[in-house]
């Protein structure tokens, strides 16, 4: 089933994940060991993140430069693949810009729909580690909106072969990121939001946001969407933290503004585990309130808190 109808139908909020892809040399089993605690709670989705091969440069004992090219996680594929499997659920596949071009990215789009792998988060992606801006793939896509178009073109049966002859429609459900607190590279959250509008447009089905820390600036957030006619679900992104040093990481890296009081909160612990209690029961009183304005989904970033999400689900579900 396609996660925009599974919102469609859902009497109730749903629940669900993200998973990042173990490291290279790491096996499945590292990511069922973070989903198998959660499956009593009945998560409606699981999405894989995906990133981008690493490009380095080596100097060789010729004087020549050799580059090199080290992916180091899995694809989606596969993983979607084996949960879909192993545990009968829907798994949403992330799809960036970077690192593919349109080719490379029909065909991926074939191998998931062969699979009956339907839904996918479609991103831009970061830069590089080795690129000051993100920087696309010759022959790919500069932006998630020219993403979003070729997808839809292939649920509408247009493929970039022009000459296939009667060419099968796929069924992609396509989510979005969304920012309450803009993204980081947007000058404004008026223009982030004219972004998203495009996205929309294009056709996406739902938005599923970056973490955040404080509820009103999902519902503000929301409130602007709707202002912009985009009138589909937004589903609110959800991180505990897990450790003493992401009151600064996190700001940095996410661009999200962690409120006084669990700063206050978390500088009060002697140890990351009572950190993480911190994180989990902010995570818990976050999770009630947002039911109470009956988001469709309560949607959770593993990374890192994969036992926290357990206490969170217990309580919440």
């Amino acid at each position: 089933m396609r996660v925009v109808d599974q919102i469609k139908n859902a009497k109730s909020t749903l629940f669900s994940i993200e998973i990042v892809p173990p490291l290279k040399g790491h096996d499945i089993n590292r990511i069922y060991r973070i989903v198998d605690p959660l499956i009593e709670y009945n998560p409606s989705f699981i999405n894989i993140t995906y990133h981008k091969d690493e490009v380095y440069y080596k100097k060789l004992s010729t004087g020549l430069i050799e580059k090199k090219t080290v992916r180091k996680r899995p694809g989606t594929v596969a993983i979607g693949a084996a949960l879909k499997n192993k545990y009968n659920i829907n798994v949403v596949s992330h799809i960036t810009c970077g690192g593919f071009t349109k080719n490379e990215t029909e065909n991926a789009l074939i191998d998931l729909s062969f699979l009956g792998i339907n839904n996918l988060f479609v991103i831009r992606g970061d830069a590089g580690p080795n690129e000051k801006s993100f920087v696309p793939e010759q022959g790919g896509h500069a932006y998630a909106v020219d993403l979003i178009k070729q997808i839809t073109d292939m649920n509408n049966g247009k493929y970039l072969d022009e000459e296939l002859q009667n060419p099968t429609h796929t069924n992609f459900s396509i989510g979005v990121a969304g920012y309450p607190e803009k993204h980081a590279e947007a000058p404004n959250l008026e223009t982030d939001l004219e972004y998203l509008k495009q996205k929309v447009d294009a056709g996406a089905d739902y938005i599923i946001t970056q973490m955040f820390f404080d509820n009103e600036k999902y519902y503000k957030f929301v409130d602007l969407c709707r202002q912009k006619d985009i009138n589909i679900p937004i589903i609110p992104g959800l991180k505990p933290i897990a450790l003493l040093n992401q009151i600064n990481v996190l700001p940095r890296i996410f661009n999200v503004e962690i409120p006084e009081a669990l700063v206050k909160e978390i500088n009060k612990c002697k140890s990351n585990k009572e950190v993480s209690q911190v994180g989990i029961e902010w995570t818990i009183d976050q999770s009630k309130d947002l039911i109470k304005h009956n988001v469709p989904v309560l949607h959770y970033y593993t990374l890192g808190a994969g036992k926290g999400i357990q206490q969170i689900a217990k309580a919440i579900f």
